[in-house]
């Protein structure tokens, strides 16, 4: 889980589970542990990571599009922790008690990577790789920090304020990342451009995802449909969020993208949460949240996050139904009811 939390903060959900897998064959052989009670950790705490907390594609898109409505970075990050963690505890290590008595899975063949390292490249150290992950949610924390604590028009602030917008963060991590991990570890200009031209591909079709999330929403807002389930969220008496959080989990099961669905759902609840104004940044923060658990509940065929999982782990597709299809299940069940709580307590 610390792996995960460390890697996932900024790194794809597929990303992280390959550069981490390696590493969780490495500690299934040494601690001779069941290979899905060190695995289900792993998982549930990436998938937390890449639903609920910025800079991610689906909460950043989420404070964006409530930016208007109080919606704050800082305060995302903040309540994505509290709620994130007892939620990937819960659906990893706790679940996985009770998935390794009824589901046996043998972990893949070790890959041999002493001949894939070039000649005079050597890695980083753990504090550099480390700083490097985690510059970006730094940076968007001293904005919050700045936000909180400085008055409006202070120069300190309006500079921490940009260097903190999640464009601008990932930006410079970047940048400090092809330092760090690229040319102070032996890489060559020309295999970090490589690097960088394979990065820039491999995300197009999460822009068109997104883009078509936010085109949906825009529809659906335009044609006046959101402000009718707005109405009719209103007509019910649910809490706005458990209705945003019930919209977002519709989708994500309809089309199996977490991203489409944070997207859509956080488009809708525009026309909900204008008729209350009296929330605070942190309960938009928490409605955030449970948007983002929403959109991790029951991957199943039609995600594509269930096939990265069982090709990585050498699951069948019925081990990966009852392994990682309950852990997403959890997650979003689980995620939903500790963010209603801290939602009415704080």
């Amino acid at each position: 889980m610390a792996l995960a939390l460390a890697v996932g903060l900024t790194t794809w959900f597929a990303v992280g589970l390959v550069l981490l897998l390696p590493i969780l064959l490495t500690l299934t052989v040494e601690t001779r542990q069941p290979f899905l009670r060190l695995a289900l950790p792993l998982l549930s705490c990436l998938s937390v990571m890449h639903g609920v907390m910025p800079p991610h594609p689906g909460p950043v898109v989420a404070v964006e599009a409530l930016k208007t409505l109080k919606a704050d970075t800082g305060l995302v990050l903040f309540w994505g922790f509290v709620v994130g963690i007892p939620t990937a505890a819960l659906a990893g290590p706790l679940f996985a008690r009770w998935a390794i008595r009824r589901v046996t899975a043998v972990p893949p063949a070790m890959p041999d990577r002493s001949r894939l390292a070039a000649a005079g490249v050597r890695p980083p150290g753990f504090g550099l790789t480390l700083f490097s992950i985690l510059l970006p949610v730094l940076l968007m924390l001293i904005a919050t920090t700045a936000e909180l604590s400085l008055p409006k028009g202070h120069h300190v602030r309006e500079m921490a304020v940009f260097i903190g917008n999640p464009s601008i963060a990932l930006l410079l991590s970047v940048a400090v990342a092809l330092w760090s991990l690229g040319t102070a570890c032996g890489h060559t200009m020309g295999t970090l451009l490589k690097f960088t031209e394979q990065s820039v591909a491999s995300i197009g079709m999460t822009l068109l995802v997104v883009g078509g999330g936010g085109g949906f929403a825009r529809v659906l807002r335009d044609s006046g449909v959101a402000d009718s389930i707005g109405r009719l969220g209103e007509s019910m008496h649910l809490p706005p969020l458990l209705y945003g959080w019930m919209v977002s989990a519709f989708i994500r099961v309809a089309t199996g993208s977490a991203t489409v669905a944070i997207t859509t759902a956080s488009g809708l609840l525009i026309p909900v949460l204008t008729l209350h104004p009296e929330f605070s940044p942190n309960q938009v923060a928490l409605i955030i949240v449970a948007i983002g658990c929403g959109s991790l509940f029951l991957s199943h065929l039609n995600d594509a996050g269930f096939w990265i999982v069982r090709d990585c782990l050498g699951l069948s597709v019925s081990q990966t139904l009852q392994t990682w299809t309950v852990c997403e299940t959890i997650v979003g069940i689980a995620g939903m009811l500790l963010s209603l709580v801290c939602f009415y307590v704080f």
